[in-house]
């Protein structure tokens, strides 16, 4: 399973920017995918994840109701749409990718060791 990571760039506070990742796996929808960020000098933290479904979310309450996980099943895109930024959001931002049992509810996807697949990063820089 490969993750492909691209949006990154560098924006202004309060600004928006739209991460994307593509995954070379035909059953991308089997998979839940998680976004996870780190700044320098920092471990890399949760920030959102996804169920294969789409139909739940999970949100670091930094970015809670700024930003927003989705996916596109036939697409074999997830993205993460960050509105406005702050400058403590810059951070380089991981795509990550779990398969999930349909029958197993006790994972927490907010857990960063859950994942198994981790794609190359992409880097946010938001200016002040």
């Amino acid at each position: 399973v490969q993750l492909q990571a691209s949006g990154g760039g560098l924006v202004q506070a309060g600004g928006s920017l739209r991460l994307s990742c593509v995954v070379s796996e035909r059953t991308f929808r089997s998979y839940a995918m998680g976004w996870f960020r780190q700044a320098p000098g920092k471990e890399r933290e949760f920030v959102a994840a996804v169920r294969r479904s789409g139909g739940n979310t999970y949100y670091a309450e930094a970015v809670q109701g700024r930003f927003t996980i989705s996916r596109d099943n036939a697409e074999n895109t997830v993205y993460l749409q960050m509105n406005r930024l702050k400058p403590e959001d810059m951070a380089v931002y991981y795509c990550a990718a779990r398969y999930e049992d349909p029958f197993d509810g006790s994972v927490d996807y907010r857990q960063i060791y859950k994942y198994n697949y981790w794609g190359q990063g992409t880097l946010v820089t938001v200016s002040s």
